[in-house]
């Protein structure tokens, strides 16, 4: 088995990293080499703790045995079986086992794509297709990709399109019901916070797109880039009151929040809301690329054959890793030790807060897709060069200065005490400097 490129060969290959484009960012330095469960190793022999997990991806750990194994056979077999030339067994295998995950049984039509932005293209996509309608109403705060039609309904930062107008046109933007959104108090009430971004969705229908012009309302059950925020569950209800009096669709993105991420194998069942078209990614193939678009059978059915596809949509190995994913999910406790960590998370981040508590403004999330804001401008981004520092890799998010916590789901106790420590003491460190 290789141990990967040694020093000489390290060095010779970095000489070529000035000829990577530096539209691509990067927290650490070096190569990173292997990964197992919760580590990385890069060839400069450092071993660190992964908070990260290629955000959000590798979300059963670096390197699962089921999912490699899996995607080793497969490779064996047939690598390229391209959908629109004929099935493959593991593309049918996967639906079969998603049938039984989806959080509503109307969800039953699946197209599998590469990545999570373009299958936010093909909901989009199905969207104006199934209603005859062409305008998409998206969040302030949000995030759904980096392509045209994903970035046009991105609204979490400028730098993902600045400078790249036009963008799609149609889109329509309606306030985040989180208290940075509409210029409130931490301490506001969830309730009014929910009340007064559905009445500007109303106003938006009446001012801006009428609804018989919009086709969709796109919606994250948890802002991610946009701060890991919990959509509150009256407003997932309100977004479907108005969708339903309306002929309008809601687009649920779980990309991010899918697959037991917060704690359910999906985050919108804490509402109980039934999206029409579902977009899913990152966790479902555990670090090879592959996501899906979930609808109705009676939504597709307005797809014309051809209308969707890709040469590399749905590819054979990829889906035998989520079927693998899926599997494992199932035997092997997942959701139960999401749960278990998530609390010890809790506690251990709130107990950071106390310590600091005009420091850290919120410790928010579901399951282990939890979230520290600081006040204080750069703070997190200090806290996080610390972690890295002390063995952590760990990421930032949003405009405001929120650490994003997304280990593997899988993580021991032991680990994950190991990274609330390390995090404690890289606060208390900043903080200390201040």
């Amino acid at each position: 088995m290789s141990t990967g490129p040694n020093a000489q060969e390290t060095a010779e290959l970095l000489s070529y990293a000035p000829n990577v484009t530096p539209g691509l960012a990067r927290i650490t330095e070096g190569i990173m080499a292997r990964g197992a469960g919760s580590y990385v190793e890069y060839t400069d022999g450092r071993k660190m703790l992964d908070f990260t997990c290629g955000i959000g991806v590798t979300s059963l750990g670096h390197c699962h045995p089921k999912v490699s194994a899996a995607a080793a056979e497969q490779c064996m077999q047939i690598v390229h079986a391209q959908c629109s030339i004929a099935f493959h067994a593991p593309y049918l295998g996967l639906v079969q086992r998603l049938l039984h995950m989806m959080p509503h049984p109307s969800l039953d039509s699946f197209f599998f794509w590469n990545s999570g932005s373009e299958a936010v293209e093909a909901a989009l996509k199905l969207a104006r297709i199934a209603t005859g309608r062409q305008n998409i109403i998206c969040m302030q705060g949000a995030y759904h990709g980096r392509t045209f039609g994903a970035m046009a309904v991105t609204r979490s930062k400028t730098i993902y399109s600045v400078g790249v107008a036009p963008l799609m046109p149609g889109v329509f933007t309606i306030p985040f019901p989180f208290w940075h959104q509409l210029g409130r108090e931490p301490s506001t009430p969830t309730d009014e916070l929910v009340k007064q971004c559905l009445y500007q969705l109303d106003l938006v229908l009446s001012q801006q797109t009428a609804p018989k012009d919009t086709a969709a309302i796109i919606v994250e059950p948890v802002l991610g880039e946009g701060g890991y925020v919990p959509t509150p569950p009256a407003f997932l209800e309100g977004l479907r009151a108005v969708c339903d009096k309306h002929g309008m669709l809601l687009i649920v993105d779980e990309v991010q929040s899918g697959f037991a991420r917060t704690g359910r194998l999906f985050a919108i069942e804490e509402s109980g809301v039934r999206p029409d078209i579902m977009v899913i990614a990152k966790g479902l193939a555990n670090g090879f690329p592959l996501s899906g678009v979930v609808s109705r059978k009676d939504l597709t059915e307005s797809l014309a054959p051809g209308s969707m596809g890709g040469t590399y949509a749905g590819n054979a190995v990829s889906c035998a890793a989520a079927c693998a994913v899926a599997d494992a999910m199932r035997e092997e406790g997942i959701l139960e030790n999401v749960n278990a960590r998530s609390t010890e998370l809790f506690a251990a981040l709130e107990a950071v807060k106390r310590a600091h508590s005009a420091a850290v403004v919120d410790v928010r999330g579901r399951g282990l897709m939890l979230a520290v804001e600081f006040a204080g401008e750069g703070v997190a981004a200090r806290v996080a060069k610390k972690c890295v520092e002390r063995g952590m890799i760990i990421l930032t998010t949003s405009v405001y200065e929120v650490i994003r916590f997304i280990p593997a789901l899988n993580i021991s106790a032991e680990d994950l005490a190991k990274g609330a420590k390390i995090f404690q003491e890289a606060v208390d460190e900043v903080l200390r400097e201040d």
